[in-house]
């Protein structure tokens, strides 16, 4: 082997760059980082980790007013949006270093510059010259806001976690589950919202049933959604933004948040130059073992436009360094990947929707459950629960399990073993459940709807 300064150079300090890096290191490889922005990418610094301390947040003015049910009598309640913004950018200081530390007790070099690479096994990083036998690109993504007139006024998820105030009135733009994520919190905090998305119903590649419930729980709450509309041009007049749609219709707002999509942010690195094959979006073509067409290059993540999650990221990298560097040979595997989206309510699935169960299987039995929470029973809250299972008939395996509802995504982990191992409905229905829970109407669903 050529004498090289890296056996394995990452470029980028995500999760999937992370985990491989610190793994590759622990099978003895030499291995070096470069990071032009902050450790931990997108989940620890502007996605998973502080929209997730967001959601919590934005809880507590409905569970204040629903106290009350309860015997409590809670003071009126005042934000103090400032503290938050500052206490989140505390724990995420702490994250930094904690990914700090993992990489530096693994051996691991770091280099807090940018990469670009000049030929398959060069790098110039931050202006020094840099050579591995291997590389791996794991730069993750980007917002993208589409071009027109006054896209310069528009926020994307990056800067919403960096608000100095919280804005009166905010128009988010999109469908996926970043903007009905962020239409939730910024409305629990106090915010009046309008949400528009240019199809007929977001969450485009949902189970159907949890997109129109989900429409229908937030429509409930008072977010102005509006399907089949979009921005034409934004202006600015003083601190109000105008927006005009494309109907005619004009809305003023505080901010404009558009989560439009991410883009792979794989441009100006080199790849082009190097001849590494990728889509039309950027994203990177890999073969199951993550190799791109130049062999010693590799990409992984959000990179790659398969399922831009961080637990998937993780276990791509754990496949890689495992092949690379301890002599493996295992391929990623990516049926029933449970998820969950921290909407207000919360979704939870795993599995097939229902409409490509039917595509896949034919024929299907679809049981499901609409319920009222048991917390709300006291309360004056009109919410609703969805629970959902799709089964296979021929072979009674359980093929899709959704839920809209309250810590959706903490039962829907368990839901996920289950499917992973075959589970059928007859062995869900043989499960004694947990009373009085929402969880056991998974294993309580007996009658088929039609």
């Amino acid at each position: 082997m050529a004498d090289y300064d890296f056996d394995f150079y990452v470029i980028g300090a995500g999760s999937g760059g992370v985990r491989c890096a610190r793994m590759s290191a622990s099978y003895g490889a030499r291995v070096g980082v470069a990071e032009e922005r902050y450790l931990g990418g997108t989940c620890v610094n502007v996605g998973c980790v502080p929209k997730k301390l967001f959601s919590y947040g934005s809880h507590f003015a409905g569970d204040f007013e629903d106290a009350a049910a309860y015997g409590w009598n809670v003071g009126a309640a005042t934000l103090d949006w400032k503290r938050l913004i500052e206490n989140k950018n505390r724990e995420i200081l702490r994250l930094n270093g904690i990914y700090r530390r993992i990489l530096d007790n693994n051996n691991v070099t770091i280099h807090e510059a940018r990469a670009t690479l000049k030929d398959a096994h060069t790098l110039d990083v931050g202006g020094q010259i840099i050579t591995a036998d291997k590389i791996l690109v794991a730069t993750g993504g980007w917002p993208s806001v589409p071009d027109f007139p006054g896209k310069e006024h528009a926020i994307t998820s990056n800067e919403a976690f960096f608000l100095e105030e919280l804005p009166k009135r905010t128009i988010i733009v999109g469908g996926g589950y970043i903007a009905v994520e962020f239409a939730g919190i910024l409305h629990g905090y106090g915010s009046h919202v309008t949400q528009l998305y240019r199809g007929d119903l977001f969450l485009r590649g949902f189970d159907n049933d949890l997109r129109t419930h989900l429409a229908g729980e937030m429509k409930k709450q008072g977010i102005d959604l509006r399907f089949n509309a979009n921005i034409a041009r934004i202006e600015k007049t003083g601190d109000v933004l105008v927006a005009t749609l494309e109907d005619g219709s004009i809305l003023e707002a505080d901010a404009v948040m558009y989560a439009t999509g991410r883009v792979p942010n794989t441009r100006d690195i080199g790849l082009e130059e190097l001849g590494v094959e990728m889509k039309r979006d950027g994203s990177i073509i890999v073969d199951d073992h993550f190799q791109t067409n130049v062999p010693n290059i590799h990409a992984l993540g959000d990179v790659i436009d398969r399922y831009q999650l961080t637990p998937v990221a993780i276990s791509e990298a754990m496949v890689l360094s495992a092949n690379l560097f301890n002599g493996k040979n295992l391929a990623m595997d990516y049926a029933d990947i449970p998820t969950a989206v921290f909407s207000h309510p919360n979704i939870g699935t795993v599995g097939l929707t229902e409409e490509a169960a039917r595509e896949q299987f034919g024929d299907v039995d679809i049981y499901r459950s609409i319920f009222k929470p048991m917390k709300h029973t006291l309360t004056d809250r009109d919410e609703q629960t969805l629970m959902k299972l799709i089964v296979d008939k021929a072979s009674d395996r359980v093929v899709g399990c959704h839920m809209v509802g309250a810590d959706a995504g903490e039962l829907i982990q368990g839901m996920g073993v289950a499917l992973k191992a075959g589970a059928t409905k007859a062995q869900f229905d043989a499960t004694v459940g947990i009373h009085p829970t929402a969880a056991e109407e998974f294993v309580t669903m007996r009658e088929a709807v039609s």
